[in-house]
């Protein structure tokens, strides 16, 4: 079944509550980290967490781009590019930019990584994020899994695997600087 993308914001969540539904306890914080497909349908910004940054994803603009009262960043990435490949180094360039924007540029949270349906490119950069952070990997994949449209578990384990070490992977990053800035509460 194809995704519904005229009722709002497919795939919509924030990130935190997700992983504390699915720990049954409390492991990450709120109000930090949201995901989810395009914007074309979203009228209020209650509608997505009320990002303070929007990370557009998609090859194409934003058309709801300076709409909300939040700071956008724009990283695409071609249609033609497998974003599971991360030992593509075009698609490591592309993961390193974004981390590197969100460690020395962010400053507005809740941040909201977007794509097209909020699955692939938002589920590779999300799920990559959350790696860097020391979320335990059965919880990455597990909110990587609760995606609608068509996901799959070896999709995004390929992709953690072609990170290999998170210090070389993302030689441009300061990792703990990224961890201290997306945690704080």
């Amino acid at each position: 079944m194809a995704l519904d993308y005229s009722k709002g914001c497919v795939n919509f969540r924030d990130v935190g509550e997700c992983l504390n539904l699915i720990a049954d306890r409390e492991i990450f914080p709120v109000r930090r980290i949201l995901r989810c497909g395009k914007l074309e349908f979203v009228e209020f910004p209650e509608q997505i967490g009320n990002a303070r940054t929007v990370i557009n994803l998609r090859k194409g603009v934003d058309p709801k781009e300076k709409l909300f009262d939040a700071d956008y960043w724009h990283f695409p990435i071609s249609n033609d590019r497998e974003k599971y490949n991360t030992t593509d180094p075009l698609v490591r360039r592309w993961l390193n930019d974004i981390l590197l924007c969100v460690s020395n540029s962010v400053n507005h949270f809740p941040i909201l990584f977007h794509c097209t349906s909020g699955k692939d490119r938002t589920g590779v950069v999300v799920a990559v994020l959350l790696t860097i952070l020391g979320m335990e990997r059965e919880m990455v994949i597990q909110e990587y899994l609760w995606s609608e449209g068509e996901v799959k578990r070896e999709w995004i384990e390929t992709a953690l695997n072609g990170i290999d070490d998170p210090y070389t992977y993302f030689h441009r990053v300061r990792l703990k600087q990224l961890r201290d800035k997306v945690v704080a509460v």
